[in-house]
């Protein structure tokens, strides 16, 4: 007999009900049973939805649009779309991890080809200069969104929101809003579309600049997985006082993931000027919040502490996917776009439906 207050153990409670309700109760728990089993599953392996999504994405427009959506040229030229996206969402996946998001992610890479663009041609500053120049450029810009969300403490979302700005209005004063021509950078400084050379693998083109991206991601993916540093940025972001409590300086771990967020940025512009053959301070309008939807959509948490680097992959190949099919199914750029936010609501309600079920 427990004493008033005592709270009885669950085991005890189901002993002490009638027969009947104790059948009703053993009859719920194993009609819930199939939902949790799901649900630890997709919490176990964060990127079966996307790889799921991506199969259905296949085989639907394969039905729809036939052989061409397997043709060799039409497979590399949604590999080659989502390059640059997939590039920068693996430098997003790093500051997500953590809990935070960077809105500046597309600036940072423009910031770079600009400077290695005018150093080396406009400047005539040798390319062996002005590349690296660019990539620290990129690694001291994400250093900056570091310290001030780090030291300053302030909300990851406005810091970058500020950046963003900030970068994007620098690019426009050094660039003089003026585009290096596909010409000039082949006049004087080839090596910075380097990332543009193709390889005819199988009648597919395949570029240097892909090639460079799947090295990112095997890198960055060995880092987060094998590493102490990438077991640091987990738990940083499952829950950063478990992680001080635990030895784990979070600052320095912070500061690290977006001064590399930063760098990877940088690479990802090189690859851009590969891809346009040009330096427009305009490009890139779109890339804070596509990479943004390919993380997202790759199954990573925006509370932080869950998700892959893999699960961004395929979350930008089922962007480049969908938006791929629905041209050639010949529907109107406003279905591609609606697509891409159904997917970004399903994805996020998904993951929000395994974090509450999982509690």
């Amino acid at each position: 007999m427990n004493e008033p207050g005592v709270p009885v153990a669950a085991a005890d409670y189901e002993r002490a009900l009638p027969a009947g309700e104790q059948s009703v109760a053993a009859f719920d728990e194993e009609r819930k049973s199939p939902v949790r089993a799901i649900q630890h599953f997709l919490h176990a392996y964060p990127t079966a939805v996307p790889f799921i999504v991506l199969l259905l994405g296949v085989c639907i427009f394969s039905a729809i649009v036939g052989g061409r959506f397997f043709a060799p040229f039409n497979l590399s030229l949604i590999l080659q779309q989502v390059t640059i996206i997939a590039t920068l969402g693996i430098a997003q996946t790093l500051i997500i991890l953590t809990a935070g998001i960077d809105l500046s992610v597309g600036a940072i890479m423009i910031v770079s080809t600009v400077i290695m663009g005018r150093l080396a041609v406009v400047a005539g500053l040798p390319v062996e200069l002005a590349f690296p120049a660019g990539l620290l450029v990129g690694l001291g810009c994400g250093a900056l969104n570091g310290a001030l969300v780090t030291y300053i403490r302030l909300p990851p979302f406005i810091v970058t929101l500020g950046t963003w700005s900030i970068y994007g209005a620098l690019v426009l004063y050094y660039s003089n809003s003026a585009t290096i021509r596909q010409q000039d950078i082949e006049a004087h400084a080839p090596f910075l579309q380097a990332m543009g050379t193709s390889f005819n693998i199988g009648g597919a083109p395949l570029t240097a600049g892909s090639i460079l991206m799947v090295t990112i991601a095997a890198i960055v993916w060995y880092v987060l997985n094998r590493t102490a540093f990438g077991r640091h940025v987990y738990a940083t972001g499952d829950d950063p006082e478990a992680a001080r409590l635990a030895g784990i300086s979070t600052t320095r771990t912070l500061l690290a993931v977006y001064s590399i967020a930063g760098f990877i940025c940088a690479v990802a512009g090189w690859i851009l000027v590969g891809r346009i053959g040009a330096v427009s301070p305009l490009a890139g309008q779109t890339a804070n919040l596509d990479s943004i939807t390919a993380v997202v959509i790759g199954g990573t948490s925006l509370f932080g502490g869950r998700g892959s680097i893999v699960g961004t992959l395929v979350g930008a190949l089922i962007v480049g996917v969908f938006r791929n099919g629905l041209a050639l199914a010949g529907l109107d750029n406003l279905w591609q776009e609606f697509t891409v936010g159904l997917l970004i609501i399903v994805a996020v309600t998904v993951d929000q439906w395994v974090r509450r079920i999982s509690a």
